[in-house]
């Protein structure tokens, strides 16, 4: 049976949540991620890529590129918010998906040409992802993978792009080697050396070629270069850990901050397991010294999802770990063996507390995560990575723009 495999990617999709919340950066160079010299570029606008500026660049060389460019901190519950609403519309409308990364998505619809047509089913299914959610989003199709990735990279911005079966060669032949999704940086430098700049060349060359040069690497290219791609859609399971960590601009000494910013990441994680009615049954902290040698230390505990039951334990493991001896560079806090549920009230021990973890998380979801925080950890700015199943709305904070 002929398979079909649909690829979709959000268009910029960091930049594109931010300026669902403000129109003003529409049009303008965005850079999100670390905001000092040592942080790096998460996310660029194609606006900013026009100068050269790409993901994982050093933040103070993308500033050079181009000085016009507008730098956010960025905020994880507004991108997991919108990646989780991306999730369920495509959760609801094909038989099987993928979700390899916040913001791409494998769909297999082979088998279903007959009921649905599916190209003009992609079609409408990217539109009524453009209209419920206000995010460009491109596509590509194919019968496998490989071809359909490439595709929705050419299809980009807010296209799509249908790779008839038979095409698939001639569509790759012109482009270049580094569109195939496993070639990186430093194998296309090798490439270039030999002189093989577009996929032609490798669809050209015998395979055992390849396999002399790169090894077993080498005939996956080979094959991904002429379109062959067996892999199957695995269908999407949800996590079973959620973590942050914060990466200091200077490398610390000071207590109190390390507590404070250990308890807010902390606190923000709790709320993040509620939030997505999940339960954890372990802990860890990490700590990176300015030697880069990185502890950890984890603990199982039973099901919880309470500040009053895990954030002592979190700062037990801390006290630990910590070696005062040393400047501290970086700090971390995960939670593990994630489970559905929600908290077991104790009517007599802990009532008022669930009344009050309510009453916080419906702020939080109101007016933003960092809406309402316990004071030790109002010095911690931005705490939060990324995590499967947060579902903040946008934040009402002023001064978002650095």
């Amino acid at each position: 049976m002929k398979r079909s495999i649909i690829h979709m990617d959000l268009d910029t999709f960091f930049v594109s949540c931010e300026r669902l919340i403000d129109s003003r950066l529409n049009g303008k160079p965005v850079l999100i991620g670390g905001i000092s010299d040592r942080g790096v570029v998460s996310a660029c606008s194609y606006e900013a890529r026009r100068f050269g500026v790409h993901s994982a660049m050093p933040m103070k060389m993308a500033r050079q590129l181009c000085p016009e460019a507008i730098v956010l901190r960025g905020n994880a519950g507004i991108y997991s918010k919108y990646s989780d609403k991306i999730t369920d519309i495509i959760k609801e409308a094909v038989p099987l998906y993928e979700k390899s990364s916040v913001d791409e998505f494998y769909i297999d619809m082979t088998g279903m040409d007959a009921f649905f047509g599916n190209f003009k089913f992609a079609k409408e299914l990217r539109h009524r992802i453009i209209r419920e959610s206000g995010l460009p989003i491109s596509f590509g199709m194919s019968e496998n993978k490989t071809v359909s990735k490439i595709a929705t990279g050419e299809a980009k911005p807010n296209n799509q792009i249908n790779i008839i079966t038979g095409t698939e060669k001639g569509f790759l032949a012109p482009l270049s080697v580094k569109k195939i999704p496993m070639i990186g940086d430093v194998t296309y430098r090798q490439l270039c050396n030999l002189g093989v700049k577009r996929i032609k060349t490798i669809q050209e060359m015998p395979m055992n070629v390849m396999h002399q040069v790169f090894g077993k690497s080498g005939i996956g290219m080979w094959k991904k270069a002429n379109g062959i791609d067996k892999s199957p859609v695995i269908a999407y399971r949800e996590r079973k850990s959620i973590s942050t960590e914060r990466t200091f601009d200077k490398d610390t000494i000071d207590v109190i901050k390390l507590r404070g910013i250990m308890t807010a990441m902390a606190e923000n994680l709790i709320y993040q397991l509620r939030r997505g009615k999940k339960l954890t049954a372990c802990i860890s902290v990490k700590i990176r010294y300015s030697d880069f040698k990185t502890y950890t230390l984890q603990k199982k505990i039973p099901y919880s999802a309470s500040d009053h039951t895990i954030i002592p334990l979190i700062l037990e493991l801390y006290n630990r770990l910590y070696n005062r001896r040393l400047l501290v560079r970086l700090i971390g806090v995960k939670f593990s063996h994630l489970v559905e549920g929600g908290h077991q009230i104790d009517l007599f021990d802990d009532s008022n507390l669930i009344n009050l973890y309510q009453a916080m998380d419906k702020m939080r979801e109101q007016y933003g995560d960092r809406a309402i925080v316990r004071a030790s950890g109002m010095g911690a700015k931005s705490i939060s990575r990324w995590n499967p199943f947060s579902g903040e709305p946008p934040p009402l904070l002023p001064n978002r723009r650095q």
